[in-house]
């Protein structure tokens, strides 16, 4: 059994939750991934340097100034604050970026029409941002390291091979690394776990206790059209789909304190 984990930036932007997600975490039995996002902290980092981050489904436009912050905060003290952690609690970790070991690499996103809202629709260009695909995944690499014992701790920079950085989606590198896994090892089961600080999808936002106990893709369709899933949660679930169609075993959507359980919402 390989887990992919996948945590975000309001995790690791608290630190007690953290710690206990790290806990949890280390006493995972096996083979395992983590991957990281940073979005709070980076956030964070752009308005008190006076500027507004531009969010656009989910997804962050990066212009080069932005790259170099989000590359501070999620390869730099993100990653390195994690994997300590992780140390502490004799779980032998390797923080890595794309760019490390030509592990991940990525293309960047031309750019792209992108419905603002029912009316409008217009054409995007994210920046600096990088498109990865379980083809992009050096799994024999991950692989490597996994038979060592240590396990790999991604966060969201990559790199295009022709020397310049990009930012990624971390939903989508979890998913790209899940499925990339789950090829590589095909006589082993691979599961995606996306951690956050809600008990899963929730029907109402406002309401913790309507968590959607499972979601097919009709159902993912319908939520979308009214509104009930948006911003992040759709770049998650539309990788959680296409995980499971090419390799992954199941995938569940949790808060990052139940890792240990199986309360949350899973895709169909």
């Amino acid at each position: 059994m390989i887990k992919v984990v996948k945590i975000g930036g309001n995790v690791v932007d608290n630190p007690e939750l953290l710690q206990r997600f790290v806990r949890d975490f280390a006493a995972i039995p096996g083979r395992k991934i983590l991957v990281h996002g940073g979005g709070v902290m980076a956030s964070q980092m752009q308005k008190s340097m006076g500027m507004t981050p531009v969010m656009i489904e989910g997804r962050r436009v990066t212009d080069e100034e932005t790259l170099r912050i989000v590359t501070m905060v999620y390869a730099g003290w993100c990653s390195k604050n994690i994997v300590a952690l992780l140390q502490s609690e004799g779980c032998n970790a390797i923080g890595l970026s794309g760019a490390d070991g030509n592990v991940i690499k990525a293309s960047r996103r031309p750019a792209v029409e992108v419905r603002i809202s029912e009316e409008e629709c217009r054409m995007v260009d994210y920046g600096y941002v990088g498109d990865v695909t379980p083809d992009s995944i050096n799994a024999g690499f991950i692989d490597s390291l996994l038979e060592k014992g240590i396990v790999p701790v991604f966060n969201a920079i990559n790199h295009d091979g022709n020397g310049n950085l990009l930012n990624t989606n971390a939903d989508t590198i979890a998913s790209s690394v899940a499925i990339a896994m789950a090829r590589f090892r095909a006589e082993e089961d691979t599961d995606l776990i996306y951690c956050f600080e809600k008990d899963g999808v929730l029907y109402d936002k406002n309401d913790s206790d309507s968590v959607i106990p499972e979601i097919g893709r009709d159902r993912f369709d319908e939520l979308k059209k009214e509104g009930r899933i948006a911003d992040g949660m759709i770049p998650k679930l539309t990788n959680s789909f296409k995980a499971i169609d090419n390799g992954v075993r199941k995938v569940i959507i949790k808060h990052a304190g139940n890792l240990l359980n199986e309360i949350g919402t899973t895709l169909i």
